[in-house]
């Protein structure tokens, strides 16, 4: 059998895997010299192996992860095949921007959930794309499922990218984890900031007196860094009726952009957690009625997620997509413009 222990090939699931040990590998422990042996795995998913007995060494199972290895010693792993993922696949329409063995870049439309979780057990987004993808579908974790590595809330629009198998998962979240994934947001917001453009940052945690909302923190939470760059302003310059701004992300917590805005006192227009709606003036025309009515009647947050940048986890080229307006979205610039 070939000694793999230098591919990778990232389809594994149902395979028997052999890594023989070097002399330089001499006396680091099983689990770690299997994870640099096999980079197309994770070290916890090694050691799940490990745990199950699915390691051996000359026909002898090893359960113990912290044996350490001698060279020329040669392990077996069996990699069993992967588990029919525990959400269903559903034939739900995507808009796919890009894909290939390795992952899937999609246009999601508000309104649609990520992930199954509490009140959302299905018809979501990854219930989609088990259906879309099918055998292509590697899986991550043992199991035939996508590998989601950010998200956008229900609401908010615009590009996501997610890993067909354990080696894109791993690589994509150690490029959101460094932060060299580049991101960035168009949001309409109520006025306009007096700096037209900076840096919002501060703890960001769950707030304390509504579970369902996130804040700004002094103490606890985690640091949240947002740029902000205001695009276009709508209605009288002295006192911007709104505004269109782009918001690029340093950091990714949970409703960062919603949080940071309403800190910065221009909440997002339509968003029924974080905003509250701006009293309009008299209107004088019919384009200034059909304006505010249209930003006051706004149906979801006016965020959308427009600019996804990262390198491939195989080829390791530099991959950017750019995603237009929605249709809600677009309308409702036009009418703020006739301000």
């Amino acid at each position: 059998m070939p000694d793999t222990s230098d591919k990778t090939n990232s389809s594994v699931d149902g395979k028997l895997l052999q890594a023989r040990v070097s002399d330089a590998q001499a006396g680091l422990r099983l689990d770690r010299f299997l994870a640099a042996a096999l980079p197309e795995m994770s070290r916890s998913r090694l050691q799940g192996l490990i745990a199950l007995g699915a390691v051996a060494r000359a026909g002898a199972k090893i359960g113990d992860g912290n044996l350490r290895v001698k060279p020329g010693e040669i392990y077996d792993v069996q990699v069993p095949p992967a588990r029919t993922a525990r959400p269903a696949g559903q034939d739900i329409p995507l808009d796919v921007i890009y894909e290939d063995k390795d992952l899937i870049v999609i246009e999601k439309p508000a309104g649609l959930v990520v992930h199954p979780a509490a009140g959302n057990p299905d018809g979501t987004l990854v219930n989609a794309l088990i259906a879309h993808c099918g055998p292509s579908l590697e899986g991550v974790g043992g199991e035939a499922r996508p590998g989601i590595v950010h998200r956008l809330d229900k609401d908010t629009s615009g590009l996501l990218v997610a890993a067909k198998n354990e080696r894109a998962m791993r690589s994509l979240g150690k490029q959101f984890a460094a932060h060299t994934i580049e991101r960035a947001y168009h949001a309409v917001v109520w006025g306009s900031p007096r700096v037209g453009e900076g840096l919002i940052e501060g703890k960001i945690g769950r707030n304390p007196f509504d579970r369902k909302r996130m804040a700004m923190m002094r103490g606890s939470g985690k640091d949240a860094r947002t740029r902000y760059r205001v695009v276009e302003q709508f209605g009288d310059s002295a006192r911007p009726f709104a505004s269109l701004i782009e918001c690029r992300l340093e950091t990714g917590r949970t409703h960062q952009i919603r949080v940071h805005l309403t800190h910065l006192g221009h909440p997002l227009i339509g968003d029924p957690t974080y905003g509250r709606t701006r009293t309009p003036p008299r209107p004088k025309t019919d384009a200034e009625a059909a304006a505010f009515t249209a930003a006051a009647e706004f149906p979801r947050q006016a965020l959308h997620a427009y600019i996804l940048g990262f390198q491939h986890p195989t080829t390791h080229k530099a991959m950017r997509f750019e995603s237009a307006w929605p249709v809600d979205l677009a309308e409702l610039i036009a009418a703020l413009r006739r301000l």
